[in-house]
């Protein structure tokens, strides 16, 4: 009703932040109770998930839990599923608002499809607000005519009629909270408290050192370090950037962009700040580029079914991959025995984050360049590992790096030899993440199985029994796989009057039953 002072949840799930963060704005209006709730989802906070992924979650709630203590507030942390912790909520508080951030995925509109059936039957007003990403990706595929964009220039021409995105908005001060008390007792900690790393599964021996601590004050304080190298953001050009530098080459916020610890919008208005007047490098190769790619790939995972999967993925080249637990194995665990690619799925194990370029050598390596393993399993070790898994990203980058959709030069192989040598000639990031080579001399250190017996005793490690021999002969099987390549693009164009090459978009699939409610409550 006009003017009823509410009593308001706010159910943080992504947007783990008070910046930029419309929906916690729009929780606050005509509210006189606010409970700041999170929900640890058994289907979304499991053990499957990574150790460093866990961490980083348990970094962001206690980073967030700590802000909304200096606005007098607090965070609420419940355990189930969503659809069985809400009416008990409804009914326990007296809820008559809900509020939350817009999600894309498929998993979470069935999920808010459901919350939002039941918040009409306690009679709970229910307000989303977009935020996660720049554009409001819906507006994207209309523009597009109901197709998603399945080119990065395509998606820039509609992006260039829509105007920048949004500005952020501020997070809500103490004056906004004036009037809204956050019921508190003692025994609230013990029943709404932040997990504790037991509870997640986390034994402390197991983890390395944490190098991307989780929260929305690292997020900022590592975006103000990196505005202040003007030069650096001006000349970013991603191409360029080193995959195998001692120390990252590029920014790493990408996690704290997953997560929702930094809003994209705040990170796109502070790049053009740094821009105004000064010469600087354009998408897709800038720092802007690389948030429009982010935009590209949401935009095709609400408008292409089944994105994630290869069959019934129109977009997606149906190719007749080999399944071989024992190559996908050897892959994940690091014992492909080119030291590149192996050093790489180590530093992707230990520390949960790894290059842009490492991912396209590791995922061209599983894929068609050598084990000809579908990308669809190295999509789940990727989801389980990287900080910053993100599920439309996850699968359109993998339909990309395996030349399975959007990216059609599938004769273009990395050597998982001479790549790594172009940026790290010593092999000092192999010595780093793969001790064992650590003695080897620079000129065999992306080869040891040629190395003399002579030099891998005096380096203390032999070929075949230190460390494995190569899993495959990349050479031949790499021209093997580009003519098995050719072969599922040649059925493709049979198949169809039309190469995909010359796609241009996909028509829209008819809006889902999960994102109908969606609409009617869309706006207040």
């Amino acid at each position: 009703l006009p003017g009823m002072a509410h009593v308001c949840i706010h159910w943080f799930r992504k947007g783990l932040r008070l910046h930029d963060n419309p929906a916690l704005i729009a929780a606050l209006k005509d509210c006189k109770e606010l409970y700041p709730v999170f929900i640890l989802d058994p289907y979304l906070h499991n053990t499957q998930v990574g150790i460093n992924r866990r961490r980083f979650l348990i970094g962001a709630l206690k980073d967030l839990d700590c802000s909304l203590r200096k606005l007098n507030s607090r965070l609420f942390v419940l355990r189930g599923k969503p659809e069985d912790v809400f009416p008990k909520l409804f009914k326990e508080w007296n809820v008559t608002k809900l509020t939350y951030e817009y999600d894309t995925e498929p998993y979470s509109l069935n999920r808010d499809e459901k919350v939002t059936s039941l918040a009409r039957k306690h009679v709970v007003k229910v307000i989303y607000k977009i935020s996660h990403t720049l554009y409001n990706i819906e507006r994207i595929i209309e523009e597009n005519g109901g197709k998603p964009p399945l080119t990065y220039k395509c998606l820039q021409a509609i992006v260039q009629k829509l105007g920048p995105p949004k500005k952020p908005i501020s997070a809500p001060h103490l004056e906004n909270m004036k009037d809204v008390k956050t019921p508190c007792s003692e025994k609230f900690e013990e029943k709404y408290g932040i997990p504790t790393p037991e509870e997640l599964g986390l034994e402390s021996t197991s983890l390395g050192e944490e190098l991307f601590p989780g929260g929305e004050q690292e997020a900022l304080r590592r975006l103000d370090e990196h505005m202040k190298k003007m030069a650096w953001v001006c000349s970013f050009e991603k191409p360029q950037t080193s995959p195998n530098s001692l120390s990252p080459s590029t920014t790493v916020l990408s996690p704290y962009i997953t997560f929702g610890c930094l809003s994209a919008r705040t990170f796109w208005w502070r790049l053009t700040e740094v821009y105004q007047g000064r010469t600087h490098s354009d998408p897709p190769v800038s720092l802007h580029g690389q948030l429009l790619w982010r935009e590209f790939f949401y935009t095709g995972s609400v408008g292409i079914n089944n994105f994630n999967k290869m069959e019934g993925n129109p977009v997606c080249i149906q190719v007749d991959w080999d399944t071989n637990p024992e190559y996908l194995a050897a892959w994940r665990e690091a014992r492909t025995g080119f030291p590149f690619i192996d050093a790489i799925m180590t530093q992707l194990r230990q520390e949960g984050w790894i290059h842009h370029l490492a991912r396209h050598a590791v995922a061209c390596f599983l894929t068609r360049g050598d084990l000809w393993i579908s990308w669809e399993e190295g999509q789940k070790v990727f989801e389980e590992l990287l900080l910053d898994g993100d599920w439309a990203l996850n699968a359109g980058n993998w339909q990309w790096l395996s030349a399975s959709a959007f990216f059609h030069q599938f004769f273009r192989v990395y050597s998982p030899i001479a790549f790594g040598k172009k940026t790290d000639k010593n092999g000092d990031y192999i010595k780093k993440y793969l001790p064992v080579l650590k003695k080897f001399p620079p000129y065999y250190i992306y080869e040891p199985w040629k190395a003399p017996r002579s030099v891998q005793h005096a380096a203390g490690c032999i070929v075949g029994k230190d460390y494995p021999h190569p899993i495959v002969q990349h050479e031949q099987v790499s021209k093997k796989n580009i003519q098995r390549m050719k072969e599922a693009y040649a059925k493709r164009s049979s198949n169809s009057n039309e190469s995909p090459i010359k796609e241009k978009g996909v028509k829209r699939k008819a809006l889902s039953v999960s994102e109908m409610p969606q609409k009617k409550i869309r706006k207040e």
